[in-house]
């Protein structure tokens, strides 16, 4: 596939002020989301951000930057805007959304978001992850993913929730929020108006669901670490020492 990542990166987190530009162990964490990015050998890799300061230490570093406005209501949002300006003539036939907060992830995981894009009838792929801790069946940040067994490696998303689901015997799935978009679904997902069950959960991915767009998860043997918090950082340092 034509594959362009694209990672969307805002300095005005709330619990995590400048986290785009954290520092760990000496290089800024959207660099170190940009070269896991590169490692996965797909493609294109594009910073999207509203940042100068942003975009400065992101090119200095070798890396591609799209400027964007600063209004945006979310990443799809950010990378739709980025696209258009990067490729006017609809050349790319895929994009990958990278959240600037995943430092630790596996370049093969980015990889596998796309393979459930083999389908044709999948409009958006995403990663899921068994849950093995008991404590994040029940925790509300921990967002699961309810959806139909394809095969052990690959799960049709029937919903996304905060809630302890689905009932009953059998493995949960943790969402890993990376998505591989085909380029007409992200121009028809952020067309869309947020929708009822996305306001509720605070969830965007279900205004693709409520919409009837087809989404597939690729089922990985690792969460990233998504950095969100001082802890978190200080913990992506050590995991990357």
């Amino acid at each position: 596939m034509n594959a362009l990542i694209l990672i969307p990166a805002r300095m005005a987190a709330t619990r995590l002020p400048g986290k785009p530009l954290a520092d760990i162990n000496g290089t800024p964490m959207i660099v170190h989301v940009a070269r896991r990015a590169a490692e996965s050998g797909l493609g294109r890799v594009v910073v999207a951000t509203d940042s100068r300061e942003v975009a400065e230490v992101v090119a200095g570093a070798g890396f591609e930057i799209a400027m964007t406005r600063s209004d945006h209501q979310s990443g799809s949002d950010r990378i739709f805007e980025a696209l258009i300006a990067l490729d006017p003539a609809g050349a790319v036939e895929t994009v990958v959304n990278l959240q600037g907060d995943l430092p630790t992830i596996d370049p093969a995981s980015i990889r596998a978001a796309l393979a459930p894009l083999a389908d044709p009838a999948v409009d958006i792929s995403t990663l899921g992850v068994e849950i093995s801790r008991e404590e994040e069946k029940t925790n509300p940040n921990v967002v699961k993913i309810v959806g139909s067994p394809l095969s052990p490696a690959r799960l049709h998303a029937l919903y996304f929730t905060r809630a302890t689901a689905p009932w009953g015997d059998g493995p949960l799935y943790h969402h890993v929020g990376i998505y591989a978009y085909r380029r007409a679904a992200l121009a028809r997902f952020v067309a869309l108006p947020q929708s009822a069950l996305e306001r509720r959960e605070k969830l965007e991915q279900l205004r693709a669901l409520e919409a009837g767009m087809r989404i597939d998860a690729a089922i990985v043997d690792a969460v990233p670490l998504g950095v969100d918090t001082p802890e978190d950082l200080d913990r992506a340092r050590a995991m990357l020492a």
